[in-house]
């Protein structure tokens, strides 16, 4: 596949080991026990009294201002909470006083204290009792041995005096297996991160690598062409059913092979192939190579007395029998259509339609699209051509108005013109187009997706002919390498038909 290359292998196996890497980081903060902590951070620091320094008075609340003891009063509220990994118990405090932190306002008086905690967590205030250890003196508040669960908080709401707001808090304590540290301040009430910094850094820097490196794999435009590539000019001839897929890979192999020329020439299967054995006795009767530069496609097996032609078996194709929307008839039995074709049914009406006359449009004599209609749906060959207008008759004995045209296009447009005229297209061909519709055989629908299931009788095999085996790095081989891989197949999907290269081809293209 075009895809796989040294570059792009290394690319995606460290992409695929970041984001195991990114899984084992997670796995590990999630699963491996870290250290016991109790984290804190002062959430609040306002004045609340007046302020009358540098003899100017700055009225706060009001609250203290007949007491001037408390003029420069504050209110602190300090938040204590388990953001560690692992509950903490009462006994896994290790001071040898009854309690278990403390809390030091450097600089200020504790004056009172409350003490508040989240919804669901009331059963934390039967530990703050002097019993428990719970008081104050000085700068210093006491705080009991209060079990934690992880994630778990409790608040001081603090009333200070005799600093400034802003003054130094500290909390120390003794953990087992675990330490007391401030923590990073976030909004007031919001949880504490999930994932430590370190592993939030490396998920994002992984992540980046990963996006980065399938940056690289998907839009990256790599310069060098596809192993194979030959330099030279290719005609390409044969079949005009298959010549939109062909028209389409010979320009993408030109674009990923520099030097390459490719030159389409389509003008029918037979006359394809008939080209084709000429070239190769020219070349012979020459130089002796043999193998000129040409590859002839045809809807169908080679006809007999061409022995030099080496073929290859392309992709599985479905044709389809396609009428002009005048006539509303959606499905033909075989045998009708026999009968269309020997002249027996010359008017619509005697199928059930409308009152026109049957005009039989079909391919001439070098059409690889007939010979497959005629071997596989008439099991006999067409009636002879009796019109050169396709409307009226050249041989007034003739039974029903036929016409030969050169390619497929012309039998599309003018089965669209002409109300009542019958024709066959490769099936593709037919689709989108406005003035006809395709026909069931037998209530068989022509389908790509049926093949194989279906008893639809109208397909067959695209062949690629040429002249002997060409020499592995002639263009000739090249391209007939280009189509078997992925881009060829992805072409010759879009177009409808089925390669010969998948396993379902393979077994169809197998039994001829």
């Amino acid at each position: 596949m075009e895809w796989v290359s040294a570059e792009n292998i290394v690319a995606v196996l460290t992409a695929v080991l970041g984001i195991l890497a990114s899984v084992a980081v997670l796995w590990y903060e999630r699963r491996v026990p870290r250290r016991k902590r109790i984290g804190y951070r002062v959430q609040l620091d306002t004045p609340i009294g007046s302020d009358v320094r540098a003899g100017r008075p700055n009225f706060r609340l009001g609250l203290f201002n007949e007491a001037p003891e408390m003029s420069d009063a504050t209110l602190v509220l300090l938040r204590v909470e388990n953001d560690g990994s692992q509950s903490i118990a009462g006994d896994d405090y290790t001071g040898r006083e009854v309690h278990g932190l403390t809390a030091e306002f450097v600089g200020r008086t504790v004056r009172g204290i409350a003490v508040t905690q989240p919804p669901g967590a009331e059963h934390l205030m039967d530990h703050f009792t002097p019993a428990a250890g719970m008081r104050h003196t000085g700068s210093t508040i006491h705080i009991p041995r209060v079990p934690l669960n992880t994630g778990h908080h409790f608040k001081l709401l603090v009333l200070l005096s005799g600093g400034p707001v802003g003054g130094e808090v500290k909390v120390t304590g003794g953990i087992r297996d675990g330490e007391v540290m401030p923590n990073r301040a976030i909004t007031p009430d919001d949880k504490p991160p999930l994932f430590s910094r370190a592993a939030r850094w490396i998920t994002v820097l992984l992540t980046v690598c990963v996006v980065t490196l399938s940056t690289i794999i998907v839009v990256r435009d790599d310069t060098r062409p596809p192993i194979g590539c030959a330099r030279g000019t290719l005609t390409l001839t044969g079949s005009t059913a298959f010549a939109p897929v062909v028209k389409e890979l010979a320009k993408k192999y030109e674009k990923d092979c520099d030097g390459a020329t490719v030159i389409v020439d389509a003008h029918g299967s037979t006359a394809g192939i008939r080209e084709l054995a000429n070239a190769g006795e020219n070349a012979d009767a020459d130089d002796g190579k043999g193998s000129p530069a040409l590859i002839a496609f045809a809807d169908g097996p080679k006809p007999g007395g061409f022995p030099l032609l080496r073929e290859n078996r392309i992709a599985v194709s479905v044709f389809a029998l396609v009428v002009n929307d005048k006539v509303p008839v959606k499905n033909l039995k075989t045998a009708d259509i026999h009968r269309l074709y020997r002249g027996e049914i010359n008017n619509w009406n005697q199928l059930g339609g409308p009152n026109l006359p049957v005009l039989l449009i079909s391919r001439d004599a070098n059409s690889g699209t007939r010979e497959v209609f005629q071997r596989q749906v008439l099991l006999r060959n067409e009636p002879a051509n009796s019109s050169r207008d396709c409307e009226h008759k050249d041989d007034g004995e003739a039974k029903v108005v036929r016409c030969e045209l050169d390619s497929t296009e012309q039998v599309l447009s003018t089965v669209a013109r002409l109300p009542g005229a019958l024709g066959y297209s490769e099936l593709r061909a037919g689709s989108g187009l406005k003035g006809l519709h395709r026909l069931s055989i037998d209530g068989a629908a022509p389908s790509v997706d049926d093949i194989g299931e279906s008893t639809y009788p109208y397909r067959g095999i695209e062949y690629a002919y040429t002249y002997g085996q060409p020499p592995l790095n002639s263009l000739a081989s090249s391209f007939l390498g280009y189509m078997r891989q992925g881009s060829g197949q992805d072409v010759m999907t879009t177009h409808g038909h089925l390669p010969c290269q998948t396993p379902k081809g393979l077994r169809i293209c197998g039994e001829g």
